[in-house]
């Protein structure tokens, strides 16, 4: 299949053929950009609680097949999920921008700084 394709295959060279994506827009720059570890940090969080949506949700589904031990089995898992979010909110992991206090101490130490070398 694939040598007869490449075989009966249209023959074309433009100049959008050896780019990435031929979507008619010239690429400018670099893919690669840099994002912090608390980008990543909230993705796997959100995937985390992506998989606790689907386990409940099908949990739901399946509420009167599986009775009281269905029922013992989510509150655990919930129980459990509701302690790993608190540990997460203690240890600053759900921290999405910068302290106001860590602001103000940069600013003044770079005031601080500046005054000393005018000086």
């Amino acid at each position: 299949m694939l040598g007869l394709s490449h075989i009966l295959g249209q023959r074309h060279k433009e100049r959008a053929t050896d780019e990435p994506y031929e979507g008619g827009i010239l690429s400018a720059g670099s893919a690669r950009l840099r994002f912090s570890a608390q980008f990543y940090l909230i993705a796997m969080l959100f995937v985390i609680f992506d998989v606790e949506t689907i386990f409940i949700f099908a949990w739901a589904i399946a509420f009167r097949e599986l009775g009281w031990v269905g029922y013992a089995g989510v509150m655990i898992f919930v129980i459990l999920l509701v302690v790993v979010l608190i540990y997460e909110w203690r240890i600053g992991a759900l921290d999405f921008g910068p302290d106001g206090k860590r602001i103000l101490k940069a600013y003044r130490k770079i005031t601080k700084d500046e005054k000393v070398q005018k000086s």
